[in-house]
């Protein structure tokens, strides 16, 4: 005897073409979210930059900022770190943004709580959290304005400038 049982190939091959209509529609809309969780992670960034350089301004730097994040990173004597080792150097990928903080230095900048030299703190300080290139998402830079600014493109910040780029709303 012969059984009938099972599914034919015409069957198999429409479920199959379901699952791939499913599939071409889920995919954008999850690498759209991918990409916006990212944005949020370097929005993050600049918004801990610009709270541990306030920090480090009022308690340790005696009004002067950071020159870059090894020094956000570095605990003064008896305390903690301005900034989470998740951020600990320049030049640090986070959620595939690189960010990096300079500023210039200033002459007459006393030494700070942290060990860093006299001279060698900043009057101003300018970040950035820029993307990979021709990914398509956006770039973030902030300063001692405390505004985070993006752009299509990596953001030419200095230390004071609040028109460097669209302000973030």
């Amino acid at each position: 005897m012969k059984s009938n049982k099972g599914f034919t190939l015409i069957e198999l091959l429409i479920v199959v073409a379901i699952i791939g209509i499913i599939a071409a529609i889920a995919i954008p809309g999850l690498l759209r979210a991918r990409q916006s969780g990212n944005e949020a992670s370097g929005i993050g960034s600049m918004r801990s930059v610009n709270s541990a350089q306030s920090t480090y301004a009022a308690s340790c730097g005696n009004g002067f900022y950071a020159p870059s994040l090894t020094v956000l990173a570095t605990a003064p004597t008896g305390g903690t770190p301005f900034i989470g080792p998740d951020l600990a150097s320049n030049g640090v990928v986070k959620s595939t943004y690189t960010i990096n903080v300079e500023g210039t230095a200033a002459a007459g900048s006393p030494a700070s709580c942290n060990a860093v030299a006299a001279g060698a703190s900043t009057s101003g300080y300018r970040a950035t959290a820029d993307a990979p290139a021709g990914v398509g998402m956006r770039f973030f830079g902030t300063n001692t304005s405390g505004t985070i600014f993006f752009g299509a493109a990596h953001l030419v910040m200095t230390d004071n400038s609040t028109a460097v780029g669209t302000p973030l709303q």
